[in-house]
C-alpha cells in the first residue's frame, strides 16, 4: 500500500495557498473554452507535483495545468507573487524555473502508477467563494485505485477525504481524528439529497430532474454545489445522488481529473460510480473519459436511476 502521508501534507499546503490567494490575489485568466484559471491553480499544482516528484519520482502525472500556460497567461508580477507564496508555504526559497518544472513533472510519461491532479476542482466556485476541492487521484492500469480530496468549504468544517485498498476515510483538513466513512443506505425519496453542479453549462438540469421524477425520487432535496466535493459528500453519507447528464448533442468532454479521486473514494465507501448504462467509467482514453454521462450514488438507488435514464432516453428518441 502506498504511503499517502506526503500527499496529505501537500494537499494541506495547497489549501493554505488557495486561502491566501483568495484573500489577497484573486485574479483569474481564461485558458480557452471559457475555463477560468487563477494563480492558485498553478501554485497548488506545483506544490502537489513537487511532493510526487520527491516521494514517487518514477510515477507519471496527469494534471490540468501546464508550465507553458503559467508563463503565457500569468503576468510577471503575479508569477513573482505566487512563486514567493509557494516558497513561504513549503518553507524554502523557490525559483520560476522550479515552479515550471513541477507543473510539468511526470506528464507524458508511462508508468505503473499515474497520479491525476486537479489543483482546484470547481475554479468558478473558488472564485465566487463557494465550494471547491483539491483532488489527487491514483490510477493503476488506467483505473482509479486511490484518491485524496481536500474540501476547504465542507459543511461543518474543512475536511480531508482519502481512500486506498477499498477503504475510505475522512478527517479535519488541518489534522485530527481519522474516521472510516460509508455511503448512506437511504432509499426513501423524502430523505434523499441529490447534488448538481451550480454551472448550468456542465449538464442538462431539466433532464436530470425528469430522471429523478421517473425514478420516483422527485421529492429528494436538491443541492447545487461546485466541485468534486459532491463525491466526498456521497462517500461520507451526506448525500445520495449526483447525476451528470449532458445536454442533447453536447460535445463537452468529461475530464478525468474531475472524477478520478472522487470515483476511488465513493467506491471505497460502498457507493457506485458508473456510466448511464451501468458500465464502469472508462479512463483509457487519455485525459478524457469515454462515457455518455455519469451516475454517482450511494449504491442503494443506483439501479433505479439507470432504469429511469434508459426510459427518459427512449422517450427522447
Amino acid at each position: 500500500m502506498i504511503d499517502f502521508q506526503p500527499l496529505f501534507h501537500a494537499v494541506r499546503q495547497a489549501a493554505v495557498l488557495c486561502r491566501r490567494v483568495q484573500e489577497h490575489y484573486l485574479i483569474s485568466s481564461d485558458k480557452g473554452g471559457h475555463e477560468p484559471v487563477t494563480i492558485a491553480d498553478y501554485g497548488a499544482q506545483a506544490i502537489l507535483s513537487r511532493a510526487i516528484s520527491q516521494h514517487f519520482p518514477d510515477d507519471a502525472i496527469m494534471a490540468e495545468e501546464q508550465g507553458g500556460q503559467f508563463m503565457e497567461l500569468v503576468s510577471e508580477d503575479l508569477r513573482k507573487e505566487v512563486i514567493q507564496l509557494i516558497g513561504e508555504i513549503i518553507g524554502t526559497p523557490v525559483t520560476q524555473v522550479e515552479v515550471v518544472k513541477w507543473l510539468d513533472y511526470g506528464q507524458n510519461r508511462e508508468a505503473a502508477n499515474t497520479w491525476v491532479i486537479d489543483p482546484i476542482d470547481g475554479t468558478k466556485g473558488y472564485i465566487s467563494l463557494r465550494n471547491y476541492a483539491i483532488a489527487v487521484g491514483l490510477m493503476r492500469d488506467r483505473k482509479p485505485v486511490g484518491g485524496i480530496i481536500g474540501a476547504p468549504s465542507y459543511p461543518g468544517g474543512a475536511q480531508l477525504f482519502h481512500a486506498q485498498s477499498g477503504v475510505a476515510y475522512m478527517q479535519p483538513l488541518t489534522g485530527g481524528a481519522v474516521k472510516r466513512i460509508h455511503a448512506s443506505i437511504s432509499t426513501e425519496a423524502a430523505s434523499l439529497r441529490a447534488l448538481e453542479s451550480v454551472e448550468k453549462s456542465h449538464a442538462n438540469h431539466d433532464r436530470m430532474q425528469h430522471v429523478r421524477e421517473v425514478a420516483g425520487l422527485g421529492e429528494a432535496e436538491l443541492i447545487h454545489i461546485d466541485s468534486m466535493e459532491k463525491y466526498a459528500r456521497i462517500a461520507a453519507g451526506d448525500a445520495e445522488l449526483y447525476l451528470r447528464l449532458p445536454r442533447i448533442g453536447s460535445t463537452r468532454p468529461f475530464m478525468i481529473w474531475d472524477h478520478c479521486a472522487g470515483t476511488a473514494i465513493v467506491e471505497a465507501a460502498g457507493g457506485k460510480v458508473t456510466d448511464i448504462d451501468g458500465s464502469p467509467l472508462d479512463y483509457s482514453s487519455g485525459k478524457t473519459l469515454n462515457n455518455q454521462g455519469i451516475i454517482v450514488s450511494n449504491g442503494a438507488i443506483h439501479d433505479r436511476i439507470i432504469t429511469a435514464i434508459q426510459q427518459v432516453m427512449k422517450e427522447e428518441g
